[in-house]
């Protein structure tokens, strides 16, 4: 009864994105932590509300057919609980209208615009070539590109944006290039594994993502490099600890491995808590090692 009924709310959390809307906030926190900057608690809700509109709409958006009969369970909960996703997305969109106009600078707005189209036109095919629909899907290896683009302009780019223009952060341009493309590299890298999941289903519907064009090993491998090269990037950016680093270091070992353990058996709470969970484990340890060297 007991584990019913937490798998129970662990669905609802996974399945409804709000889960994946904290890691959001995490990676967000991240970038105030690494700037030593107090968090801007408006640029973190508006990060909140866009990724559960973002990533529900898209959900709503790719229905197939039969989604009762689809072999994801994430896609039978969602349109079994329709109402509910539908009350859940128009209530983060409400909360976003204020957010948007009243707390965000032009400049911000002119970006989150742009991210947001460029994210929900992923799914939207808007072009026929050969009498097929297409969109930017069929464009090879846009996918991870655009999810690593999407979250690390949201959560590093946004944040500096506001911090600038409130005048409360002067950053060098280069040190703001390295914590975007070290954001990009980690998401990218936890990304991947989800391709290869879908390996087999996306081959079918000929979208040309990074484990179709290299293989399921080297896809794996690439992850690693990915991995690898957000570390060698932490070490360049002028900022970074002792602490922060040593954190880091334990979250991409975790992250490595748990991206080596992934193959298309696991279930969907593998890729969905743990693997996802990486982006939030990531904050919470660096936390946790400030804490323990404060001493």
């Amino acid at each position: 009864m007991l584990k019913k009924v937490v798998f129970s709310i662990l669905d609802f959390l996974l399945f409804s994105n709000l889960f994946i809307a904290v890691c959001a906030v995490a990676q967000g926190l991240i970038t105030y932590h690494f700037l030593k900057v107090p968090a801007d608690k408006y640029v973190l809700a508006f990060v909140f509300f866009a990724t559960i509109g973002l990533y529900n709409f898209s959900m709503l958006l790719a229905k197939p057919k039969k989604p009762e009969n689809s072999p994801y369970k994430r896609v039978r909960w969602i349109f079994s609980h329709y109402r509910m996703i539908i009350s859940i997305t128009l209530i983060s969109i409400l909360c976003l209208v204020p957010l948007f106009l009243l707390y965000l600078s032009i400049e911000s707005k002119l970006l989150m615009l742009f991210t947001g189209l460029v994210a929900v036109g992923y799914n939207i095919p808007f072009l026929t070539l050969n009498n097929q629909n297409i969109g930017l899907r069929n464009i090879p290896g846009i996918k991870l590109f655009l999810i690593a683009m999407v979250w690390a302009v949201s959560s590093v780019l946004l944040p500096i944006m506001e911090l600038q223009h409130s005048h409360q952060l002067n950053i060098a341009p280069g040190d703001t290039l390295l914590l975007v493309f070290k954001r990009f590299l980690f998401i990218a890298a936890i990304t991947v594994p989800f391709d290869i999941r879908d390996l087999f289903q996306d081959k079918l519907y000929a979208l040309k993502t990074i484990p179709v064009m290299l293989g399921e090993k080297r896809a794996y491998i690439f992850c690693q490099f990915l991995l690898l090269g957000y570390l060698l990037l932490l070490l360049l950016f002028r900022q970074a600890t002792y602490p922060d680093i040593a954190a880091v270091v334990l979250n991409l070992a975790i992250t490595g491995w748990l991206i080596f353990k992934s193959n298309v058996k696991k279930n969907e709470y593998y890729y969905f808590f743990y693997l996802d969970g990486t982006m939030l484990l990531q904050y919470l340890l660096l936390l946790l090692f400030g804490f323990l060297f404060s001493f």
